[in-house]
């Protein structure tokens, strides 16, 4: 019999209630029968934990506890880590939102490593969110520096794309500069004219960036999330990279450094193979639409957090070859 002449009381929950029961024991075994019975869970394969630290509970250490200790009942195979619990209980509803925000700004003002300091910013940043705001007038900060004639997220973000693949197109026509052979030059001229506009007709694909198209010609979810697509040599982003533009200024500004990268590479492979199948050939002769959407679309475009944009030289000798293969038109 146990020495106390009082039972001890507890305050308990399991692994799937978030809710507390009061329960009175003398002893560790009674304590794991009242709460099998009281959340319906098999007492063979069942034991207790503290809430705070995941400690397992033996006989000895039950009897040294304090009255109104939390603990939690783990089924066989459960573990415990209140950190977890908890993150989960604030981030699955919006209830606690605002605590979260004060609690991270104090860390802010707290002696902590830099790591911790990083992911302190990154989350206040991403809880600053206005992404449900699309006009000018209702989130005057998110246009802070941008050109008034935007008056909404959507049609700046759209502008932003478009400026992205103007760019690509650039390049492609100041490639010209280089060729030496007058008649081949003519004819790359002839091509880079139809790509302009071929790009035009498109409106330059600006509804990559745009959460108000359809969702087959936009990167983005309604709410404006882009996630990364990872490296060219990758099926996915690893690191699970994703942003959200539309929901604060800084997002908007750190998302110009998120690229649209090239599978293909424009300068190494795309441009020079184009040069090449020119060689003693008139304009005609190219398979314009390919060129196009290895230049210009998510045939080879893929959306990339910067940490994935590798620079260095894309090792696809497969795909340049069969850009070679199929750029040229048969003709019959």
């Amino acid at each position: 019999m146990p020495k106390h002449e009082k039972p001890k009381l507890f305050k308990i929950r399991c692994t799937e209630e978030a809710k507390k029961f009061g329960i009175a024991a003398f002893t560790l075994k009674e304590l794991i029968q009242k709460g099998c019975k009281l959340f319906q869970l098999l007492e063979r394969k069942t034991h207790c934990c503290l809430y705070e630290d995941g400690t397992i509970l033996t006989d000895e250490y039950f009897q040294r506890l304090p009255d109104n200790t939390e603990l939690v009942l783990l089924s066989d195979g459960q573990s415990w880590n209140k950190l977890v619990y908890e993150l989960g209980r604030v981030l699955g509803t919006d209830a606690h939102a605002d605590d979260l925000i004060s609690a991270a700004r104090k860390l802010q003002t707290d002696e902590i490593s830099a790591k911790w300091q990083k992911i302190v910013c990154d989350f206040l940043c991403n809880m600053k969110d206005n992404a449900d705001m699309e006009n000018r007038d209702d989130d005057s900060d998110w246009f802070e520096g941008i050109d008034t004639r935007f008056k909404t997220k959507s049609s700046y973000m759209k502008y932003n794309c478009e400026q992205r693949i103007r760019g690509y197109l650039k390049e492609v026509q100041g490639h010209a500069q280089t060729i030496k052979n007058a008649k081949q030059k003519r004819e790359y001229d002839k091509v880079v004219a139809s790509l302009a506009e071929k790009l035009k007709s498109a409106h330059y694909h600006g509804t990559y960036f745009d959460r108000t198209e359809k969702e087959r010609h936009r990167l983005c979810t309604t709410e404006g999330w882009f996630s990364c697509q990872g490296a060219f040599d990758q099926d996915k982003c690893k690191l699970l990279h994703s942003i959200n533009p539309y929901c604060n200024r800084e997002n908007r500004i750190l998302f110009s450094t998120w690229n649209l990268d090239h599978r293909i590479e424009k300068k190494r492979a795309i441009i020079p193979t184009l040069v090449e199948v020119l060689h003693g050939k008139k304009s005609s002769d190219i398979n314009l639409d390919y060129f196009y959407k290895l230049l210009f679309t998510q045939n080879n475009l893929r959306l990339v957090h910067i940490v994935c944009h590798k620079k260095g030289v894309h090792d696809l000798t497969c795909n340049s070859n069969l850009v070679y293969k199929c750029v040229k038109k048969t003709r019959h």
